[in-house]
């Protein structure tokens, strides 16, 4: 299915091209470049709209780590959530913790209140990834969000697997995809932030997000009625499988941007076998306006993202037919956002 939309796509492409380059533009850039980066609670103004120039602490689960991360120059705080206990005793709670850890000695209430108390003394403020681990822990969070939520006037992004995903993952349960819509839905200035499980790591080399793992997310997005909602979606990638997903993930953004302004966020673990040629190929097809990189240093440094496409350019994308009309468009609505 994906294969055969991809290419009437890419033949619809090239007709427009001989018509205008403003209509041949596959995500209508000049409409979600500027709802993800400047709404009232998304990320500060890039230089050229590059999203990978946002930098991340990631795993941010304990007190020193977040200490750490907001006396640092980061602007994105990454965190995961889980059900468990304040350094072993008392009730269960949402706590900072990646499974199978169920202890910590912070809580995602006193995370909150430290991050916002800090925006609320500086100009460079911070946002913050939630990433909930189980459903339970979502429903548990919703009170203490919805308490905070006025208050945080910063980007808040609100992130959970909901999709069973590669390689062979059997051992993750996913986040359920309808109760965590449900909720994420009362925040409507929120950044969705939806991905699927993964099974990945230093000896794997060959996996993809497969065409039925794409459409499942595509089909949860429109069950739940998220297309109505207009949400920025932004949707997490492991880099070492996303590197081999290229027609794939172009066939997700396709079908998801028509409603959602979407992105894609590409994250990887320590250790992660990553095709660095791959990688940035993928990166440079999409746009650095369309990218978040939430990766280990050696893994970004390898990109070389700074020096431009280099071979990538050359390499063939129908994509490139829009390019300078979409620039104009882009611009145009920058004006427009700026003097309205």
């Amino acid at each position: 299915m994906i294969m055969d939309c991809k290419w009437s796509y890419y033949i619809y492409l090239v007709a427009l091209g001989f018509i205008g380059t403003s209509l041949a533009n596959p995500y209508n850039t000049s409409i979600y470049v500027y709802e993800i980066i400047n709404s009232d609670k998304s990320m500060k103004p890039t230089e050229n709209n590059n999203l990978t120039s946002i930098t991340w602490a990631h795993a941010v689960n304990s007190q020193k780590e977040l200490d750490d991360a907001l006396k640092s120059d980061i602007d994105m705080i990454e965190a995961d959530i889980v059900l468990g206990k304040i350094n072993n005793t008392g009730p269960d709670l949402p706590v900072m913790g990646h499974p199978p850890k169920q202890t910590s000695d912070i809580s995602l209430e006193s995370f909150l209140r430290q991050i916002l108390d800090f925006n609320n003394k500086t100009d460079h403020k911070k946002g913050v990834k939630l990433d909930f681990k189980s459903i339970e822990v979502f429903e548990g969070s919703l009170a203490l969000l919805h308490g905070l939520w006025s208050s945080m006037t910063y980007p808040i992004w609100l992130n959970a697997d909901i999709i069973k995903g590669p390689v062979n993952n059997t051992e993750t349960v996913p986040v359920d995809p309808t109760r965590f819509f449900a909720g994420c839905k009362d925040f409507p200035d929120a950044v969705l932030s939806i991905g699927w499980t993964t099974r990945w790591g230093s000896d794997f080399k060959d996996g993809f997000y497969t065409d039925t793992q794409i459409e499942e997310m595509v089909d949860s997005i429109k069950k739940n009625n998220i297309t109505d909602s207009q949400l920025p979606i932004t949707f997490p990638v492991r880099a070492g499988i996303a590197a081999s997903s290229d027609t794939q993930l172009h066939w997700l953004l396709r079908a998801v941007n028509e409603t959602n302004p979407s992105t894609l966020t590409i994250w990887s673990s320590a250790n992660d076998n990553v095709d660095i040629k791959k990688l940035r190929k993928l990166i440079f097809d999409f746009g650095l306006n369309r990218v978040y990189l939430d990766v280990p240093e050696e893994v970004s440094s390898k990109l070389n993202l700074h020096k431009g496409p280099g071979n990538a350019a050359a390499l063939p994308s129908i994509f490139n037919v829009a390019y300078i009309g979409l620039c104009a468009l882009v611009a145009s609505y920058a004006l427009q956002k700026t003097f309205s």
